[in-house]
C-alpha cells in the first residue's frame, strides 16, 4: 500500500502510480462499508475545501459536499459566474487566495483547450491540492469511480473485454474528458479495451499512444475500432457514451449549455444507440454503465439503462466513495 498522498495535486490519473490507484480503492472500499454501517468518519475535522465550477453538475458536485460533510469538514460551492474571475481575475490570484482560505480546491472547467491548463496554471501557485472535477482532457473522478465498479462486480480483471462505444446524443456537446480517462486507465489493469466510434470522432492520437503503452506494461490490451458490432461482441461491460467532435468543433469538448447541437455527421451516426438487441450480442452477463447523465432514447434504450444489466446507479454511488478516499488521502491528518 502507497501512503505518500498527502498535499498531491489530483488532476490526471497518469500522475499516480497503479499502486497509489490501488490504495485510493482499498481506501474507497472501507469509507463504503463504513458509510454502510453509520459509521463516523471524522477524517477531515474543521478543514475547508472550495468546489469551483465553470458548469453544470450534479454527481460530482453532490459527491463532493456530502462527501466532505461525512468527513467531518466543510465544502464551498463557488458558481464561477458570481466570483471575480467573471471579470478577468486570473487562475493564479484565485489559487493563491483560496488556498490561504482552506485546505483544498476542486474545479470544473471542460472548455476545449482552456480547462485542463487553467486547473495546471492553478496547480502551480496553490498551497493546497488541486483536484479536477472534470476538464477538457480528464475526469478522474470518474475514472476512479468506474474503475471501483467495475472490480466490485468482475474481481478478476484480466482479459475482461470492455468496450468504450461512442453514442449518439442531442442535449449538449459533451468533453472527451470521460472516454480519454477510461481509455487510459482500463489498460492498466489487464483488461481488453475496445474503444469504438464512427468515422470523425477519433480521440487525440497522443491518447491512443498512452492507452497502448499502459496495456503493453500491463498485459492489457487496446483495439481501436469503427464497427460497432464488434465491440458490443462478446463484451463483459459496454459503455455507449457520447463524446464531442474536437477535431472538427473546437466547442465539441464544452458542456457549455444545454442546447441541443445537432448537425448532418452527428445525425449520420443516429444509428449508433444502445440497443437491447446489441446488448444481447454481448456476453450473458454483460453489464451497462454510464457517466451519467444519459441521453435517454438517443444514446441508449430506456430498457437497457433500466434493465437487469444496467448498473449506473452504483456507478453513481461509488462517486461518493472515492471522492472521499482521495479527499481523505490529499487533504487528511493534522
Amino acid at each position: 500500500m502507497q501512503t505518500v498522498f498527502r498535499g498531491r495535486h489530483f488532476i490526471n490519473l497518469e500522475d499516480f502510480t497503479k499502486e497509489e490507484i490501488d490504495t485510493m480503492l482499498e481506501v474507497s472500499l472501507e469509507l463504503k462499508r463504513k458509510f454502510a454501517m453509520g459509521e463516523d468518519t471524522p477524517y477531515l475535522n474543521n478543514k475547508t475545501g472550495f468546489l469551483m465550477f465553470f458548469e453544470q453538475s450534479t454527481r460530482t458536485r453532490n459527491s463532493m459536499e456530502a462527501g466532505m460533510a461525512q468527513l467531518g469538514g466543510h465544502a464551498g460551492y463557488l458558481d464561477s459566474s458570481t466570483m471575480q474571475v467573471s471579470h478577468g481575475e486570473t487562475a493564479k490570484d484565485t489559487a493563491i487566495i483560496l488556498s490561504r482560505f482552506g485546505h483544498m480546491i476542486a474545479c470544473r472547467y471542460c472548455n476545449w483547450g482552456r480547462g485542463n491548463a487553467y486547473l495546471n496554471e492553478m496547480a502551480r501557485w496553490s498551497a493546497a491540492p488541486i483536484m479536477n472535477l472534470q476538464c477538457d482532457l480528464y475526469h478522474p473522478f470518474q475514472g476512479l469511480a468506474d474503475l471501483m465498479t467495475i472490480q466490485e462486480k468482475l474481481p478478476d480483471l484480466r482479459r475482461k473485454k470492455i468496450s468504450i462505444i461512442w453514442a449518439y446524443a442531442e442535449s449538449h456537446k459533451k468533453p472527451i474528458s470521460v472516454p480519454v480517462t477510461q481509455v487510459l486507465l482500463f489498460p492498466r489493469y489487464g483488461m481488453d479495451v475496445w474503444l469504438a466510434h464512427p468515422k470523425g470522432w477519433e480521440l487525440p492520437d497522443w491518447v491512443i499512444e498512452q492507452a497502448r503503452a499502459n496495456a503493453e506494461k500491463h498485459g492489457g490490451t487496446l483495439t481501436v475500432t469503427n464497427d460497432e458490432a464488434a465491440a458490443y461482441k462478446d463484451a463483459d461491460i459496454v459503455i455507449p457514451k457520447n463524446w464531442g467532435n474536437w477535431v472538427n468543433d473546437q466547442t465539441g469538448a464544452t458542456e457549455v449549455g444545454a442546447s441541443k447541437v445537432i448537425n448532418d455527421a452527428l445525425i449520420a451516426n443516429k444509428s449508433w444507440k444502445c440497443t437491447e438487441a446489441k446488448m444481447a450480442t454481448a456476453s450473458k452477463d454483460v453489464m451497462y454503465m454510464h457517466a451519467l447523465p444519459a441521453d435517454r432514447n438517443n444514446e441508449v434504450e430506456d430498457s437497457v439503462i433500466d434493465g437487469p444489466h444496467s448498473i449506473v446507479y452504483d456507478e453513481a454511488e461509488n462517486r461518493l466513495h472515492t471522492a472521499k478516499a482521495v479527499m481523505t488521502l490529499l487533504v487528511g491528518g493534522k
